[in-house]
């Protein structure tokens, strides 16, 4: 009997040493795995702080981006308007011309008629004379070719400035 309560008290405090020695491995065990584990958290909250610190990045990068565009689409379309205004008045000033070309072609046409359609070849009676492009009868109410017609000669004249007011 002396033997089997001496291996049973040295079997007994075997046990007590190896649960004891696993209590410590397992606490190291746990240790480690906590230890990781903040690691891993740790890594994971870098690892979102990165990413957050790119969109904001990336964020501020279109915003700039998006003033840009901003800026070159409020400088075209002043441009725009600016030459659809200059297109307008040119618009304008080609009818107003066009009219005044209208008259003075009535005029001739009727000069022509009255005169009986001169040639080239032939001398004006009437004084019909051209000055770089633009004619302008000339008083010669005492020439005895004319039959004493009066004529008053006053040339038509286009001024740019009178033409732009609005």
């Amino acid at each position: 009997m002396a033997s089997p309560s001496g291996s049973g008290t040295t079997s007994g405090s075997s046990g007590l040493q190896n649960s004891g020695s696993e209590e410590d491995l397992m606490d190291q065990r746990k240790r480690k795995r906590m230890i990781s584990n903040r690691e891993s958290a740790r890594r994971s909250r870098m690892r979102k702080q990165k990413h957050l610190d790119d969109l904001m990045a990336q964020v501020a990068h279109l915003r700039k981006e998006n003033n840009q565009i901003i800026t070159t689409m409020n400088v075209t379309t002043q441009q725009y308007l600016n030459v659809e205004a200059e297109n307008s008045v040119l618009r304008a000033q080609v009818a107003e011309l066009s009219h005044r070309l209208q008259s003075l072609n009535q005029i001739i046409d009727f000069l022509n008629a009255n005169s009986g359609g001169l040639g080239a070849d032939q001398e004006d009676p009437y004084g019909f004379a051209d000055y770089g492009g633009v004619g302008f009868m000339i008083n010669n109410s005492w020439n005895s070719n004319n039959n004493n017609v009066f004529y008053f000669n006053q040339p038509l004249m286009a001024s740019a400035t009178n033409m732009l007011h609005y």
